[in-house]
């Protein structure tokens, strides 16, 4: 107590502050200030580097299966959800009216060819009856200038009254019949050649017709084969809509095939959080439907736009009042195989994704 403590009896003593206290106080201060160097320190050397999304989702290039002809479904091979191989069986649709159109173009085949066949005979025995009727022409020619040969031999005696008009009469008369003969003959020439021209053009047009018929052939054998369907895709079958008895149009969706073993992650990430972004970086992902997992992935690739670019309806800035808006970029993730084989992704789940823009783990597959 000191002397004015004394003096003044309503002053009362200060109590004594306790060393373990005081020592708790500075050990809490000073590990507080240890914290906040070390959070400091992290975030200096990696927090600060990190870029996060919760805007992301697992994708797949999936196959959305359609019919390539009309026909009715006559069987369903898989069911919902199976998980089906390439090369595996899907759907068969009704072959036989492909069938018959086959077989009735095989039988135009066989017209063709036989009306082809038919044609060059007949063509072969018309070109010999206009050998035949070049070489009556000839005799007829031959015959019409004897004829005038005589003509002109006997008028000048029939003029000096040498030989009788009778004669000459009858020279003149055979000389006419001998002309008729000739055009006669030039005519069917004609008649026969016109003939020739017209067989040949059926030859062609026969041959046309085969080649028609070849090609409906082979339309109807594609036909017949793509009467079913197959998975040209691995993976497991989704959203299946085709039904037995179904009737179904060219384009007709059937089913789609997911393939499940070729997963990848689209993040959209803010357009201020890319300028440090590059294929190649290592990324963090928390999937939501397992939220005590971590998985690792890399960057494959950054979209060549932003996701407003490509929709189906793109804004346009140029009319109206504007309002900025952060415009979105989709970054494509190549995922590493789940840590446990008894997880599996599926198109369209959540995920939060943490790139770390300061490493280069690998190379984005080509």
């Amino acid at each position: 107590m000191t002397a004015h403590q004394a003096l003044d009896p309503s002053i009362k003593a200060r109590p004594k502050r306790k060393p373990g206290k005081t020592l708790a106080l500075g050990v809490l201060g000073l590990g507080a200030l240890m914290g906040a160097a070390v959070w400091a320190g992290q975030w200096w050397s990696v927090g600060r580097f990190i870029e996060s999304t919760n805007d992301a989702y697992l994708q797949a290039d999936s196959l959305s299966v359609a019919a390539k002809i009309s026909g009715t479904v006559s069987e369903v091979y898989v069911s919902d959800n199976q998980t089906v191989s390439v090369g595996q069986p899907l759907v068969r649709l009704d072959v036989r009216p492909y069938q018959a159109a086959r077989e009735k173009s095989e039988a135009a085949i066989r017209a063709a060819e036989a009306d082809i066949a038919r044609g060059e005979a007949e063509l072969e025995q018309q070109g010999a009856s206009i050998a035949q009727v070049q070489a009556q022409l000839e005799g007829e020619s031959a015959n019409e200038q004897y004829a005038a040969a005589q003509v002109k031999r006997y008028a000048p005696l029939a003029q000096s009254g040498a030989e009788t008009q009778e004669r000459m009469a009858e020279l003149r008369n055979a000389l006419r019949q001998a002309s008729a003969q000739r055009a006669a003959q030039a005519a069917a020439l004609n008649v026969a050649q016109h003939q020739l021209h017209t067989q040949r053009a059926a030859i062609e047009q026969a041959r046309a017709q085969l080649a028609s018929a070849q090609a409906s052939t082979r339309q109807s054998r594609l036909d017949e084969q793509d009467t079913v369907v197959y998975s040209t895709l691995a993976g497991r079958v989704g959203s299946r809509s085709v039904r037995v008895g179904q009737y179904l149009q060219p384009g007709t969706r059937l089913l789609t095939i997911v393939p499940l073993s070729e997963l990848y992650l689209t993040a959209n990430f803010k357009e201020t959080q890319i300028e440090r972004m590059h294929p190649g970086q290592a990324v963090a992902v928390h999937i939501d439907a397992w939220p005590g997992v971590k998985f690792e992935g890399v960057v494959e690739s950054l979209s060549p736009g932003t996701g407003s670019q490509f929709a189906l309806l793109p804004s346009n800035n140029a009319t109206g009042n504007f309002t900025k808006i952060v415009q979105r970029v989709p970054v494509r993730i190549h995922l590493q195989a789940p840590p446990d084989a008894s997880i599996e992704w599926l198109p369209g789940l959540s995920a939060t994704v943490d790139v770390d823009t300061n490493s280069i783990v690998a190379q984005p597959r080509g």
